[in-house]
This record gives structure tokens, C-alpha cells and sequence, in this order.
């Protein structure tokens, strides 16, 4: 029990949460040089992906950086304030599309092609965000309470809760195992009291990998 205390509290610590953003964005930015050599891997919105997509098919990555690289400034600004470093805006947009999208306009292609090098220069970026996270808390001027009394990562947004039954019917309009699987992930997942989305996403990829060719 005291030596899961003691990791627990290593795991929470200021010193430690650089390195695990590092980590987070290693494995972001390797699958986004997934992306750009085999076309999967990706961790974004499709939209997203859309913007990187026509700068990879026509050389303009102003709309990629721009998007994505605002979205990384605001949630690293917002980070210390209120306690929450946002993943899915700082680090699977600005990391995962913004950053590469820059190198590549640049013409620095190496992070971006080479699979330990995007892993590498992944681990630095975040080491780069983590720390600048923690000092820019450590700035705030006493007596200005902030939104968490401690760093943390991960905003779920509440409204994820309510797109489950939406993915249920998508996969029932896309076909009948894919529907099926949906909702038989999406049951054992609330059994469980999880997410009913991650359920039925992963009930109709199973499903549909096995049934439909």
C-alpha cells in the first residue's frame, strides 16, 4: 500500500508531469508521420486530417498550421489557470498536425519521415510544453487561485456522452454487424460504466472486421 502511495505520488508530481506530456506527444507525433508515409495512424478530428491532407497533396500548409498551432498557443496559455491540459486541443491538434504541418511548409522533413526521429522529436516537444506549463503556474502571482489545485491532463468533453446511441445508429446504417457489434460494445461498456462511445466504436470495428469483406 505505501509503495503505491509513493507512485501514485511520483505520478502526480511537478517533476514527472513534463515527462509524461514528452511520452503523450512522442506517440502523437509518430502516428502522425504514420499518416504522411502509410495514410493511417492519425490521432485527429477528420477535418483536421483534411487540412494536413491538402497541404501534403498541394504544398500549402497555412491552414493546417494556422488552425492547428492557435489551438496549441490558447491551451498551453490555458493550461496552468485552470488546472487541465487539453489533449485533444494542444497536443493531438497543435503536436499532431500543427508542428508537423510547419516543419513540412519548412521544408525540415527528417522529424516528420523518419519514425524514431518523429518519436524523438515527439518526447522533446512535450518535454518543451510540460515545463513551460509548469512555469507559467508558477508564475501566477499569489492569491490568484486558479481553476485546479493540481496539473492534470485530459478535458473530456461532456458532450461525448450523448454521441454512443449516435455511433450505434451509424454503424446500423453502415450495416447490420457493424450495428450489432455497436450495440453489444456499447451494453458491456455501460455495464461497466464506461463510456458508451469507446464501446461502440470498438463493438462495430470488431464486428465489422470479422462479418463484412
Amino acid at each position: 500500500m505505501e509503495s503505491k502511495k509513493n507512485i501514485n505520488s511520483l505520478l502526480m508530481s511537478e517533476m514527472i508531469f513534463p515527462l509524461i506530456v514528452g511520452v503523450a506527444c512522442a506517440a502523437i507525433f509518430a502516428g502522425t508521420h504514420m499518416y504522411v508515409v502509410y495514410h493511417t495512424g492519425a490521432f485527429n478530428e477528420i477535418f483536421v486530417i483534411q487540412m494536413l491532407d491538402k497541404g501534403l497533396k498541394g504544398g500549402d500548409f497555412t491552414a493546417a498550421a494556422g488552425f492547428s498551432l492557435s489551438f496549441l498557443l490558447a491551451r498551453v496559455l490555458e493550461g496552468p489557470l485552470v488546472g487541465i491540459l487539453d489533449i485533444g486541443g494542444a497536443l493531438l491538434t497543435g503536436v499532431g498536425i500543427g508542428i508537423p504541418a510547419i516543419m513540412l511548409a519548412s521544408g525540415i522533413n527528417a522529424p516528420v519521415m523518419s519514425f524514431p526521429l518523429a518519436l524523438l522529436t515527439g518526447l522533446v516537444i512535450g518535454i518543451a510544453i510540460g515545463g513551460l506549463i509548469i512555469i507559467i503556474r508558477k508564475l501566477v502571482p499569489n492569491g490568484i487561485a486558479s481553476g485546479g489545485t493540481g496539473i492534470m491532463m485530459g478535458a473530456g468533453n461532456a458532450t461525448g456522452r450523448y454521441l454512443g446511441p449516435l455511433i450505434i445508429l451509424s454503424a446500423i446504417e453502415y450495416g447490420i454487424p457493424t450495428g450489432i457489434g455497436a450495440f453489444i460494445g456499447g451494453a458491456i461498456f455501460y455495464k461497466f460504466d464506461r463510456p458508451i462511445v469507446g464501446g461502440a466504436i470498438l463493438g462495430a470495428m470488431i464486428a465489422g472486421g470479422l462479418f463484412i469483406k
